[in-house]
C-alpha cells in the first residue's frame, strides 16, 4: 500500500514511540530512564540531582532521591511509552514519556519534583506554576534548583 500523505505523520509517530514494559526500564534519577542499553532523559524538565537535598522545617530531606522513588512508584507495573524528540551532547535520548495518557513529565512537575527546564523549553511552566501555587513538592521547601545545585558541585 502506498504511502499517504495522511498515513505519513502517522508512521513518523510510531517509528519515534517506543513501549517498553516496567520490568524492562530501569529509573536512573528523576528526568532520566534506561530501556535496554538506551539511556531516555525527560526533555524540558530538570529533577535534583540524587546527591541533592532540601530542608523542610528545619528537618534536610533527600529531594533527588525522593524525586528518583516517586518516579519509580508512578511507573510501577506499568507499560511506558517514549516519544524520542533529539539527542543530547552526552548521546541520551531525548524524550517525552508516559503511562497510559499521563505525561511523566507533567506528573513529576506537578508534584514538584521536578522544574520546568525553561532553557530548553517552556512547555511544563503550566505544570510549574500549578505545583508552585499549590505548595507541592519542593515548593514547601528550601532547596536549589537542580542547574544551581550542580554549579555549586
Amino acid at each position: 500500500m502506498p504511502l499517504t500523505k495522511l498515513s505519513l505523520p502517522l508512521l513518523f509517530t510510531i517509528l519515534l514511540t517506543y513501549f517498553a514494559h516496567a520490568d524492562q526500564v530501569t529509573v536512573t534519577d528523576g528526568d532520566t530512564i534506561r530501556i535496554g542499553e538506551e539511556r531516555i532523559r525527560f526533555n524540558g524538565i530538570d529533577a535534583p540531582e540524587l546527591k541533592q537535598t532540601c530542608l523542610y522545617q528545619e528537618i534536610e530531606f533527600n529531594c533527588g532521591e525522593f524525586s528518583k522513588d516517586l518516579l519509580i512508584e508512578k511507573i510501577a507495573n506499568q507499560e511506558v511509552s517514549c516519544i524520542r524528540e533529539s539527542k543530547d551532547q552526552y548521546g541520551r535520548t531525548l524524550a517525552e514519556c508516559f503511562v497510559g495518557k499521563e505525561s511523566l513529565s507533567s506528573y513529576l512537575v506537578r508534584e514538584g519534583y521536578a522544574f520546568a527546564y525553561r532553557k530548553y523549553s517552556d512547555k511544563f511552566i503550566a505544570d510549574e506554576e500549578y505545583a508552585q501555587s499549590k505548595g507541592n513538592g519542593m515548593w514547601s521547601m528550601e532547596f536549589l534548583f537542580p542547574w544551581d545545585f550542580r554549579k555549586s558541585q
